[in-house]
């Protein structure tokens, strides 16, 4: 049988005991990564000629500095591992020259996650014992039954909750019996997919709650300055106690807010492209879409923001991985002139500005939708491709 890996995240509901021992074992991987990273720009600067310390040192390393430390034996052993793995991917990247230097973490970032390797298993419908954690509650585990759990992630995000985040391997999703249909797609700004067949799909919307996530937002700004005011007065005059940003709650809570209206953005958005792409997966065969640069394409800060909340890069990843699961054939080709060439006659008609939704054709005089015709294009493309 074939097997796959997916993810499965759960809400936790930890009790104090659980809450104070997770921000131990969060204090403990950011303590961990400092020091390595501290004790490998340290060595570099007495030796500029001497070998970058990799994984496995570093793994060895740990045994004397949870003697020097005996906190750190409050968490995970394989969480320590995992994050000196992290550090030395960190550097392997920043010597091929893909990424910059790693970065000291700080304990007053707003996100805080460890991950682990050990064994943790399902005991109950919502419940989940987990190392050194014991027996915690936890959102359905119906989802987790009847997979192998490779790797966990428990993690505590600007809303204030907790999630663990599992990587599990499970047996491959049923073959989709085949329709014997092909369609080729062509994403917009106005409507998300345009499919060859003429159908339009509209991009995810939620005005509303955009309209509270930045009223939200303009308040977080303004509290957090205010507070900022506040911090300075207050730790110019009292010299012998001072005052942190966090303890103001006023900011806090507008902080909180804020991210819990732009999760439920994120949250809503993803739900809509999941259940497009499941019905566009189960209705065709074979999909053939633009190869585009979405990152490219985002330069353009007109049409940034709509690019990015029409999630184009994430309609294609979900297309993909579906694709693969079910047995269809996902296909992409270039998109140059898709929108220019006549998908009747393949007469060129040049550039047209995006004002310009509908057009003739010289040739052949057939009215097209200028989405519609791309798609089209797009379908014949892929097609020409796998002859």
């Amino acid at each position: 049988m074939v097997k796959v890996l997916k993810g499965i995240k759960l809400r936790l509901y930890p009790n104090q005991h659980q809450v104070d021992l997770l921000w131990q074992m969060f204090g403990n991987s950011r303590f961990v990564w400092n020091q390595m990273l501290a004790m490998a720009k340290e060595r570099y600067r007495n030796n500029p000629s001497s070998h970058f310390v990799n994984e496995y040192s570093m793994n060895y390393l740990l045994k004397s500095l949870k003697q020097e430390y005996p906190f750190l034996k409050q968490s995970d052993s394989t969480s320590l591992q995992v994050v000196n793995h992290y550090l030395a991917q960190s550097f392997k990247v920043l010597f091929k020259h893909q990424g910059g230097y790693p970065r000291f973490k700080s304990r007053r970032a707003i996100r805080q996650a460890y991950t682990g390797h050990s064994t943790c298993r399902v005991i109950a419908k919502r419940r989940m014992k987990l190392p050194k954690l014991g027996s915690i509650r936890t959102s359905k585990t119906s989802r987790v039954a009847g997979t192998r759990i490779k790797q966990y992630t428990v993690s505590y995000d600007p809303t204030g909750r907790y999630y663990l985040s599992l990587q599990v391997e499970t047996l491959a999703p049923q073959i989709l019996p085949k329709t014997g249909k092909a369609v080729g797609l062509d994403v917009g700004i106005a409507d998300l997919v345009i499919s060859s067949d003429g159908t339009k799909y509209k991009t995810f919307n939620a005005k509303w709650l955009e309209k509270q996530a930045t009223q939200w937002q303009s308040k977080c700004s303004r509290r957090r300055h205010q507070a900022e005011v506040a911090v300075r007065q207050w730790n110019h005059n009292h010299k012998a106690l001072k005052e942190e940003l966090n303890d103001y709650q006023n900011w806090q809570c507008a902080r909180v807010q804020k991210a819990r209206y732009q999760q439920k953005i994120a949250n809503r958005r993803k739900d809509y492209l999941h259940k497009l792409t499941t019905k566009l997966v189960k209705q065709y065969d074979v999909i053939v879409i633009e190869d585009l640069k979405t990152k490219n394409l985002q330069h353009n800060h007109h049409l940034a923001k709509a690019i990015a909340n029409a999630s184009w890069y994430k309609f294609r990843t979900m297309l993909e991985y579906k694709c693969a699961w079910y047995g269809k054939n996902l296909i992409t080709v270039k998109p140059n002139y898709t929108s220019q060439i006549c998908s009747k006659c393949g007469y060129h008609s040049g550039p047209k500005p995006l004002a310009i939704r509908e057009w003739t054709c010289p040739q052949c005089s057939t009215h097209h939708d200028r989405d519609i015709n791309a798609a089209v294009n797009i379908l014949h493309k892929g097609l020409k491709a796998v002859g």
